[in-house]
């Protein structure tokens, strides 16, 4: 990859300059006689001087320790910054102005003159090396740039000492406000601390904490205890459990239901019929009268008990073993399930409360480093309140010295004198004039460059088009005059300069741009060449012409055909009648044998 290196072009500058001189040179006259009969009417001005030294700290603010932070010179936005820019600004600022344009009257046209024409002849820059500001004020009247050098450093001296002393001010009122407020605070921070004291019932968390360690360890051991009971009812009512093949609720049912007549003696008829209906079934088939009335019986009699049962015990006797007959040993176990269950209920409920009784005490215990913390965050707020408040007082007594104390930190080091000579240089104005004259040379070469789109050099036709440069004509006969008659004709006729002319430069342009087409298609022999530009009057039809004769010289067949059907020119340069032409031919009104001429 080939980098290319671009250089100023001074040739195509100097073209530049050749083709727009003439506005060139008459810009530059006009520029610098109105400069220099303007710098002959304008009055000199004059320069005054004064000089303004700055303290970091206040030297009497020093000495008392009192206020130095009011008058000490910092930067705020950023520690490199210097802290003499914003004093100058301060010095810039509009009161200050103002009020040195009020004491000294200063008018113009009988009304005082503006803020921003005063700070356009005012400059204030810093001293290097040195805390020093410098503050200079041109002017026509050397007395008058004297006083407002001397009147401005005077007011801001003053208003430098106005806002010190303001910011004391504000600062002991703002701290007379504060005060009770302050001591409100601290009351009801006392208030906070002595309150949660009495919620949370606390003198001393430490002593609650080891109590409260003493509670959980004994509650722990009745918990075991408990525990351990529990377990054996447990034991004993599971072996009960499958001894029985019941739990405790069923073993309350069967037993209740053991001894109940009335579900008693129903059983005992289910019984006898159920052995009658087996010893008939024996000797009696299933259809038989006997049989079929003793099924009956015996379905009537379960129903009887079904609702027995659900009426003695609540529930239906589908959902309870149908064994509702209990031995002696039966209800006995069935009585002593009764019991451990009744024992382990109780023993898990007091589980229960020692439990949940050991519970309080923990979360007691747990809440203690929250109540502890938040007593110590309440007795921070109240040392806080009290510190803040011993400080407001303190400050209060600072505040009402420094108000009194002042504590200006700039100082006059020089006082502006009255100048003798004015700033005004005869060599600089006519350098100035000169070079704005210049200045305004070039831009009215370069605007009329910017506005004239044309191509104007082969370079610049070769930059656009990017195509293989073949020929450069030189113009001649470039009139623009509107001629008529024989003078138009004599005009276009003179355009035949191959022919008229054969040894002349432009000639040999034409013949080495018929050698260049020539070069342009080696292997194939150009049979058709059109002429065109885009916009009129460039030459098309002589060059035309003019390589029509240079290829003819060349023994060869040349066809010249006029294809500009809005002027064509043709036949005036070679002087022809136009009663013929392309148009006519293209819509059939001609033979291309007899418009050919």
């Amino acid at each position: 990859m080939k980098i290319q290196e671009s250089s100023p072009n001074f040739d195509n500058y100097w073209q530049v300059l050749k083709r727009r001189w003439i506005p060139a040179l008459s810009v530059f006259i006009c520029v610098f006689i109105t400069l220099q009969v303007a710098t002959f009417f304008k009055k000199p001005y004059y320069l005054a001087e004064g000089k303004l030294k700055f303290q970091r700290i206040n030297t009497t603010s020093s000495l008392t320790g009192v206020g130095t932070e009011m008058g000490k010179l910092e930067p705020l936005v950023d520690n490199k910054n210097n802290p003499l820019n914003t004093e100058a600004e301060v010095i810039r600022s509009v009161p200050v102005i103002n009020t040195t344009i009020n004491r000294l009257n200063l008018k113009d046209k009988n009304v005082h003159i503006k803020t921003k024409r005063f700070l356009q002849q005012l400059t204030i820059k810093e001293v290097k090396g040195a805390d020093v500001l410098s503050i200079s004020y041109k002017d026509t009247n050397p007395e008058i740039a004297a006083q407002v050098v001397n009147t401005l450093i005077d007011v801001y001296l003053e208003y430098n000492i106005s806002a010190h002393r303001t910011q004391a001010t504000t600062a002991r009122k703002f701290i007379e406000k504060q005060l009770p407020n302050a001591e409100l605070i601290v009351r009801q921070a006392e208030a906070e601390l002595a309150q949660f004291k009495e919620k949370y019932k606390i003198v001393s968390l430490q002593e609650e904490a080891n109590k409260s360690l003493e509670l959980i360890t004994e509650l722990q051991q009745q918990i075991s205890e408990a525990q351990s009971r529990f377990a054996d009812a447990e034991a004993q009512t599971q072996g009960i459990r499958k001894q029985l093949g019941m739990n405790s609720q069923q073993a309350v049912i069967m037993t209740s239901l053991s001894q109940t007549s009335g579900v008693q003696d129903i059983l005992k008829e289910i019984q006898q019929l159920e052995s009658q209906l087996a010893a008939r079934q024996t000797i009696l088939q299933d259809n038989h009268p006997e049989i079929i009335n003793l099924q009956y019986k015996l379905s009537s009699l379960n129903r009887l008990l079904e609702q027995r049962v659900k009426n003695v015990v609540g529930i239906s006797s589908a959902q309870l073993n149908n064994n509702f007959q209990l031995g002696q040993l039966q209800q006995q176990l069935s009585a002593k399930l009764v019991d451990l269950e009744s024992n382990r209920l109780g023993l898990a409920s007091q589980i229960t409360t020692l439990s949940e009784l050991q519970a309080a005490y923990k979360q007691r215990l747990n809440n203690l480093p929250r109540l502890e913390q938040q007593q110590r965050q309440l007795e921070r707020k109240v040392q806080a309140a009290q510190s803040t408040y011993s400080l407001l007082l303190q400050k209060l007594q600072e505040s009402r010295i420094a108000e009194n104390q002042n504590l200006g930190n700039a100082s006059m080091i020089s006082e502006a004198e009255v100048p003798e000579e004015s700033i005004s240089s005869p060599m600089f104005l006519y350098l100035s004039a000169g070079l704005l004259s210049t200045l305004a040379a070039l831009a009215i070469v370069y605007g009329l460059e910017k506005i004239d789109k044309s191509i104007k050099t082969t370079d610049q036709a070769k930059e656009l088009l990017k195509f293989t440069l073949l020929g450069v004509i030189p113009a001649f006969n470039n009139s623009k005059k509107s001629l008529r008659g024989n003078e138009e004709l004599e005009l276009y006729s003179k355009r035949l300069m191959v022919r008229d002319a054969p040894r002349s430069p432009i000639n040999e342009a034409y013949r080495m741009l018929r050698a260049n087409l020539k070069f342009l298609s080696a292997d194939k022999e150009l049979k058709v060449i059109v002429i065109t530009s885009s916009v009129p009057r460039e030459g098309k039809s002589t060059v035309a012409a003019n390589l029509a004769i240079t290829m003819a010289q060349m023994e060869r067949k040349v066809l010249l055909v006029d294809a500009d059907m809005r002027r064509p020119v043709q036949h005036k340069i070679w002087e022809l009648i136009n009663n013929q032409g392309l148009s006519n031919l293209i819509v059939g009104q001609a033979e291309i044998s007899t418009a050919i001429q």
